[in-house]
């Protein structure tokens, strides 16, 4: 129910995820809208229905979680708490998600505050950034717990022995940045060999490679993936106005057509899936906002893979080894 295009295109990428990919789905809505969803595709019976008469909307922040017990995404957290389903997908409000979320699943033992994890499109593999948006004001003990996450995340969804960690800040020396960041510096170094941990990034790093998690607190994290994603949007504007500006610029594109959709592929945020809330008792990922169909279908394919792969469970070992070899 939540999305800027719901119910139609989760309903549609549902429908894919069960019929493409085999991923066993539950919908969360009002049984009669996501039924004459279904309908659009002959899938009335095909996939189970949870009945939720509420619903966040995309305008809703935080409080929402508790103006709304019985919304669609109480009731999916719910599902997983009660171990009838394993993991919850939503395209709803980021902060009604993350709200109700740790209220509904709580966190794990020994997690200060949870954070997104999103993926950003680097070769050879992914890097993962976090946090993404969960908690804008942080204390520096909270980014060593965000390195931790992330690092757990890159061991079980990208499958990496020993993910490089680095901190995002405005210079590469220790002693460049804020209060936060300095004294994050100097914690993260100190949690070595718990955390392979590189260094200080800056953001012309954020797509680079040079590391494979990078660790920020939710407010920079947020601006910092968002200004990258509307440059890229801007970038494609540029370029395909540029490439329909000519017969030879036509030609040229022609030419490079599959180099040119592999580019525009690789960097589609819908096709990584979405975000993922880490923390908690139970795996969320969090699709974008205006997720097509496409998208959805991907969020539940990597939602199936994270359960499957115990990423939770990982989160856990992780923070617990963290514990014991923290300094502070």
């Amino acid at each position: 129910m939540g999305g800027d295009n719901a119910p139609g295109e989760i309903v549609a990428g549902a429908v894919a995820a069960v019929r493409d990919h085999g991923v066993p789905v539950v919908l969360v809505g009002s049984p009669r809208t996501v039924s004459e969803a279904l309908a659009v595709h002959d899938a009335v019976g095909e996939i189970p229905i949870v009945r939720a008469e509420e619903a966040i909307a995309m305008d809703e922040g935080a409080l929402a979680s508790l103006r709304r017990p019985r919304s669609s995404i109480a009731v999916a957290c719910h599902l997983v708490r009660r171990g009838d389903a394993s993991a919850v997908v939503s395209a709803g409000s980021t902060a009604g998600v993350v709200a109700t979320g740790k209220l509904r699943l709580r966190a794990q033992q020994g997690v200060l505050r949870p954070a997104i994890a999103v993926p950003l499109p680097t070769r050879p593999h992914p890097t993962v950034l976090l946090d993404a948006g969960a908690t804008a004001d942080v204390k520096p003990e909270t980014l060593v717990q965000f390195a931790h996450l992330g690092a757990a995340y890159a061991e079980t969804a990208l499958d990496l022995a020993a993910p490089r960690v680095g901190l995002l800040t405005i210079g590469g020396e220790a002693e460049k940045g804020n209060k936060l960041t300095k004294r994050a510096h100097e914690l993260l170094a100190a949690a070595v060999p718990s955390l392979n941990f590189t260094g200080n990034v800056e953001g012309h790093d954020l797509l680079n490679g040079v590391v494979d998690v990078i660790v920020t607190d939710g407010f920079t994290g947020n601006i910092a993936l968002k200004t990258m994603e509307g440059a890229v949007r801007y970038a494609f504007s540029e370029l395909r106005e540029t490439l329909e500006g000519g017969h030879v610029a036509r030609l040229a594109a022609a030419l490079q057509r599959r180099r040119l959709r592999d580019l525009r592929k690789r960097l589609d945020p819908e096709v990584y899936g979405g975000a993922v809330l880490l923390g908690l008792n139970g795996t969320v990922v969090i699709a974008h906002g205006a997720s097509t169909a496409k998208g959805v279908t991907a969020a539940c394919v990597l939602a199936l893979n994270l359960a499957r792969q115990g990423t939770v469970a990982h989160v856990g070992e992780r923070i617990a080894a963290g514990h014991k070899h923290r300094r502070w």
